[in-house]
């Protein structure tokens, strides 16, 4: 048996999926990106007219992701000190992971923070014109 949680306060899922779901002591949140609830806007990103990345920052994509998956967390009943694996996907490996990993420990190291596992994979492209994109399995409170 599972429950399904959706946030209020995190971007819209993209598809017919929740932000969440519940199995047993587990958590699993779907891929979570960088956009903003309720509007196109997403943190650093540069459209052209046609809808194709003219550029973006992977750094504001990164921060924004981080603060998409906390509020998926806390709506679902959880904390960002329940993260126990992170699978990232990025757009292009040898760009963004430097940005990437220079920033992860500001979020999961050091000072009483978690330190979960994690995989990090490049991928063609995304479903929406987005960088990054994570997928998070927590413990279930």
């Amino acid at each position: 048996m599972s429950e399904s949680f959706e946030s209020h306060r995190a971007p819209e899922a993209v598809g017919a999926f929740p932000h969440a779901k519940r199995a047993g002591n587990l958590l699993f949140l779907s891929g979570i990106g960088p956009r903003v609830r309720g509007s196109k806007e997403i943190p650093g990103v540069t459209l052209g007219d046609s809808g194709e990345i003219l550029s973006y920052d992977i750094e504001a994509q990164c921060h924004a992701v981080f603060e998409n998956v906390r509020l998926v967390l806390e709506d679902a009943g959880g904390s960002w000190d329940d993260i126990i694996d992170v699978t990232v996907f990025l757009t292009d490996m040898k760009k963004d992971f430097p940005v990437y990993n220079r920033i992860y420990p500001q979020y999961f190291a050091g000072s009483g923070k978690p330190n979960p596992t994690r995989t990090t994979v490049e991928v063609g492209a995304l479903p929406t014109p987005i960088a990054i994109e994570l997928k998070v399995i927590a413990a279930a409170r």
